[in-house]
């Protein structure tokens, strides 16, 4: 009996790699695994779905779930996990020296729902009493103009966001002052500005996100792994054949 063929669009993550190399085979299936930046993987996705499974950011599978009919099922498979208090950087000339002082700055983020800004807004309200509704956000291209959100929001009334120019990016506004702060996974390019103008909010990161696990046991989950519903509904069985693959991989 011949296998199932399916498309799998991941990065190339070391714990993934023996499904990229086939030394891993998931049962009953054949593979096609797409090495493709996560970036174009979670756009093509949720935009289309163009693949059988996906990673995705953990957000926007949260997201989706709201659908009348919601378009994944998620398998308790992460490919990526960090901490992210490393992630947040403020212009030097904004008089932000602790978290509190982001309280009626301008924030800005590539995408509000972008998982890792979800995890710091969360992080900022819990642990530093700075409420999500206390900034004002800026979205747009961190390093080239014009990114879009993958999915359109609905957030309540006293969630302040903008969108930047067209002409922008964040990194820029960041370096100029534009805005105070950026939330984002991605080290902008300001941050290696000689001039020093970007920093890091918790230059100490590695420590704090040290007590931070300590303390809460969270190791915050970014991405997980989603098959298109309509492959899963045809063939149940293949979310169990797939994540003793990821396991098997991993080890």
């Amino acid at each position: 009996m011949s296998k199932l063929r399916l498309t799998f669009a991941c990065w190339n993550y070391d714990r993934t790699r023996a499904l990229l190399e086939g030394r891993v085979q998931p049962e009953g299936i054949d593979l096609n695994y797409l090495n493709l930046p996560v970036e174009e993987t979670f756009f093509r996705m949720l935009r289309y779905e163009e693949f059988d499974i996906a990673e995705m950011s953990l957000s926007s599978y949260v997201m989706s779930l709201f659908k009348p009919e919601p378009p994944f099922v998620a398998i308790p498979v992460f490919p990526s996990r960090s901490f992210r208090h490393s992630c947040i950087y403020i212009n030097t000339a904004s008089g932000i020296n602790e978290p509190k002082d982001l309280i009626g700055k301008k924030v800005g983020s590539p995408e509000f729902q972008l998982t890792a800004p979800v995890w710091i807004r969360g992080i900022m309200a819990d642990e530093y009493s700075v409420p999500v509704n206390s900034v004002t956000y800026y979205a747009g291209g961190q390093e080239e103009p014009g990114r879009p959100e993958k999915l359109a929001l609905d957030l309540p009334k006293d969630i302040r966001l903008e969108r930047i120019r067209p002409d922008q990016t964040l990194s820029s506004m960041l370096a100029g002052g534009e805005i105070d702060a950026l939330y984002t996974p991605r080290i902008p390019s300001s941050f290696h500005d000689p001039n020093g103008r970007v920093k890091r909010l918790f230059e100490n990161f590695a420590e704090i996100e040290r007590d931070y696990f300590r303390r809460t046991r969270i190791f915050p989950i970014m991405h997980t792994v989603v098959i298109r519903r309509k492959t899963y509904e045809q063939n149940r069985w293949i979310a169990q054949s797939l994540f003793k693959a990821f396991r098997h991989a991993q080890q």
